[in-house]
């Protein structure tokens, strides 16, 4: 058996459009705190509700997990986007504005959160719990990657200094640690057919990931990342 782990097989084939992602020009914003609070605004407005497909995809996961840690890995994940993340996107979305239809569950989503989350909740429940988290890791694995760096020196203005510390703490990484062990533990990295179908489902959320950015910077959500030249 290969000492090199699936997990770091994916992310570096999807390389470049992970750095195209982290380092976004929205993000270098948030950082600086400089981001126009409507921009933002938009951000939550889609990210809502694309959080709460995320958290039915990892519920497919759960139904197909193959043992117990599996579970209780995919449960603790599943938890932390229901119980912690959808309700702090609401609570900023609110204080930037707020969006009635959003709170409401009338919320619409534009054409990239569309197909970004067609394509998580298609692969997590036909495919198996591998294939399932090489789709939902890229969100996950990205915003702790981005995150991190940005604790050191937080913006002055709250919501985006907030924000950052949803993803920079040491549980967050934990539990990014133990998802992409679970990917890991599940999937053969010597198995190169294996691996490239996974390569495949892992770059395509990530180019999503970039096209989820460009949207709520300002491209108005025109198209899957195939329709923009976006994919790998």
């Amino acid at each position: 058996m290969s000492e090199q782990r699936v997990s770091r097989v994916l992310r570096e084939a999807g390389a470049e459009t992970w750095a195209a992602a982290i380092a976004h020009p929205m993000v270098r914003e948030i950082a600086a705190g400089t981001l126009p609070h409507e921009t933002f605004r938009g951000y939550f407005r889609q990210n809502v509700l694309y959080l709460e497909a995320y958290s039915r995809a990892i519920g497919s996961l759960l139904a197909g997990a193959p043992d117990r840690a599996a579970l209780d890995v995919l449960t603790r994940f599943a938890v932390r986007i229901v119980e912690d993340e959808i309700p702090a996107n609401l609570a900023f979305l609110e204080k930037l504005g707020g969006d009635e239809d959003v709170v409401a569950g009338r919320g619409r989503m534009l054409p990239t959160t569309d197909a970004y989350t067609r394509h998580l909740l298609e692969v997590c429940a036909t495919q198996d719990c591998a294939a399932g988290l090489a789709a939902v890791l890229p969100c996950q694995w990205s915003y702790g990657e981005l995150a991190r760096p940005l604790m050191a020196s937080r913006p002055a203005d709250p919501i985006y200094a907030d924000w950052i510390a949803l993803f920079g703490d040491d549980d967050y990484d934990a539990l990014v640690d133990e998802t992409t062990a679970l990917l890991d533990r599940l999937a053969d990295p010597d198995d190169a057919t294996r691996v490239a179908a996974l390569t495949d489902i892992f770059e395509r959320s990530i180019a999503y990931e970039r096209a989820f950015w460009d949207m709520a910077y300002g491209s108005g959500g025109a198209g899957s990342p195939d329709e923009r030249g976006g994919h790998p």
